[in-house]
């Protein structure tokens, strides 16, 4: 059987002169946009979220995260910790590896989580400092779905920290909170993250996370507020030429999301139409 393809839209704002601009970073990008893709798929299974939850933080941490975090590091660390990621996304299959192929497989994920912690548990012994808390936390996402409790331990010692490691595993102690059914832990947890000066991970990711679970427990009212501030804020923002920028995934759920909860405050939330490249709309001659 061939690996599950694991699929963490970014909006970072800057200083508002006149009109809101909006600035993409790599990093966001890549991995705030798998999350949001994570959540979406485990979205409704009660406890299966055990394994989303293992995957979602897991997606947190893949290329994008080392990149950023690849610029400070010594480079035998960096070796080092990209070779565990490496091992943590690889690939699940029970079918024959073709003769001479060296990619590295794994019947089983529970047998790859192992294999992870081991060569993670491995760098942060080796290398200590910064790279160590890093390493600690992959060790901590991928024995999620090995020893949930132990796991659980760990994402809480990290997130006590306000760096980027100390970020990360607040979202993802927020998802295994989210999982166990601890709504109000989790709530708590992603408005610490929402009001946190950090752009690890998105705003709008962790208020769209939030506002699902006010939803969740009734509170329609503050959800649809929340919504509405991710949608609304995101229809106004300009990119650096003065011009509209289309929604992100992210903010056109949220705009759903008020549509059905709150019709008419809906009808606040103007979305512009992209400007026509041939000015007013027509097309050149011959071009139908």
């Amino acid at each position: 059987m061939a690996r599950k393809k694991r699929i963490p839209e970014p909006t970072l704002p800057t200083n508002e002169p006149k009109e809101k601009v909006q600035y993409r970073d790599a990093f966001q990008s890549t991995v705030t946009k798998k999350v949001e893709d994570v959540s979406k798929t485990f979205e409704g299974r009660g406890k299966t979220a055990l394994y989303a939850v293992a995957a979602a933080a897991v997606l947190l941490v893949l290329v994008g995260i080392f990149y950023l975090w690849n610029r400070s590091s010594d480079a035998k660390a960096q070796a080092a910790l990209g070779k565990a990621i490496e091992t943590s996304q690889a690939y699940v299959t029970d079918s024959p590896i073709p003769a001479g192929t060296t990619i590295k497989t794994f019947k089983t994920e529970k047998e790859r989580a192992a294999a992870a912690v081991a060569e993670f548990q491995a760098v942060a012994d080796k290398f200590g400092g910064a790279i160590a808390e890093k390493a600690k936390y992959f060790v901590a996402v991928n024995k999620l779905s090995l020893d949930r409790a132990a796991a659980t331990a760990e994402l809480e010692n990290l997130s006590k920290s306000n760096d980027e490691v100390g970020t990360l595993s607040k979202f993802a102690l927020a998802q295994v909170k989210t999982g166990d059914g601890k709504t109000d832990e989790a709530i708590a947890l992603y408005q610490q993250l929402a009001s946190a000066d950090s752009t690890v991970i998105a705003k709008d990711t962790i208020n769209f996370e939030l506002a699902k679970l006010l939803e969740k427990q009734g509170k329609k009212d503050e959800a649809v507020n929340v919504y509405f501030t991710i949608a609304k804020t995101a229809s106004e923002v300009k990119d650096l030429d003065g011009k509209p920028v289309p929604l992100t995934p992210t903010a056109n759920e949220a705009k759903a999301k008020v549509e059905e909860l709150a019709p008419e405050r809906a009808k606040e939330i103007v979305v512009p139409t992209p400007e026509s490249p041939f000015g007013d709309g027509n097309l050149p001659l011959g071009i139908q």
